[in-house]
């Protein structure tokens, strides 16, 4: 999938797509009688008939200005310890950058990574496992991280930091920055917290049009008709509701191009009105 936004071409770079987690696993029980309503609509693009399980897409987006070469997000990543998910543990398949160089870029060529935050899905392939040590993946890019983001990252002292982000930061390749920085007039942050506490989107803005690059902050079309349905994945819930409709609202009357993280293919599309909330328009 390759789209422009002005002189800027994005591109997905896909490490798997399917079956992930049934609704009430996902949003819990409670949401088990409100969700029948919708599945018709959403089988089989959304949610897989036969295993009722919501698709997930796992991806990347490329990013080529006419000054930088970026990553938003990493995803997975091989031979990583995920103690606290397992299907996604010690995995030894590379797809994910034969796929980036497929799209004509070495990983020496990267020039930014930005972290939409620091989850084991978005930040796996920020480092590689090379002799027994973990050796950033990007060798020249700048990865930058939010400030608050690296900071509960590095208290909450798992995997995923061990792993795939304090050997970025000792290899003196991590920036740290506010929530709402700026690289330049064509990229930076918007503060999206509540998934977790410095979650961030990303916009990419180029002669008159603008995309945004969502994370977790919406991880399937359902919520876009229910904005107030926050994942089992959420650490602060409450907030990470009142974040997302004020999003979705900003990207309705913006009439911006959002790029998902989760959403099954094509992932790309604008936020229209539905009702009292949203619905997801993809692209075609």
């Amino acid at each position: 999938m390759r789209i422009k936004v002005g002189d800027i071409e994005i591109q997905s770079i896909v490490e798997m797509e399917g079956p992930f987690l049934p609704p009430e696993k996902m949003f819990g029980e409670e949401i088990g009688a409100a969700f029948e309503p919708y599945r018709a609509e959403l089988e089989p693009w959304s949610l897989d008939p036969e295993t009722g399980r919501l698709i997930f897409k796992f991806q990347s987006y490329l990013v080529r200005t006419p000054h930088h070469t970026a990553l938003i997000d990493t995803c997975i990543g091989c031979n990583k310890t995920i103690a606290g998910f397992k299907r996604w543990a010690n995995r030894d398949d590379d797809t994910w950058m034969k796929n980036l160089r497929a799209a004509g870029v070495q990983p020496e060529e990267i020039d930014y990574v930005f972290c939409t935050h620091l989850h084991v899905d978005h930040a796996g392939w920020n480092t590689q496992l090379r002799d027994g040590r973990w050796v950033p993946s990007f060798p020249n890019a700048k990865y930058v991280f939010a400030r608050t983001e690296y900071a509960a990252s590095e208290k909450e002292a798992g995997d995923t930091f061990r792993e795939s982000v304090l050997p970025v930061m000792e290899a003196g390749q991590a920036v740290l920055v506010d929530m709402d920085h700026a690289v330049d007039d064509q990229l930076w942050l918007q503060p999206t917290p509540g998934h977790t506490p410095g979650h961030c989107a990303v916009t990419i803005a180029s002669n008159g049009e603008r995309a945004s690059m969502c994370g977790d902050l919406i991880h399937t079309p359902i919520q876009c008709l229910h904005p107030e349905w926050s994942p089992a994945f959420d650490a602060d819930k409450e907030a990470a509701r009142q974040t997302r409709r004020a999003y979705l609202e900003e990207r309705c009357e913006a009439g911006d191009l959002m790029l998902t993280a989760h959403f099954p293919t094509p992932s790309v599309g604008r936020v229209v009105p539905r009702d009292d909330a949203f619905r997801f328009a993809f692209e075609k």
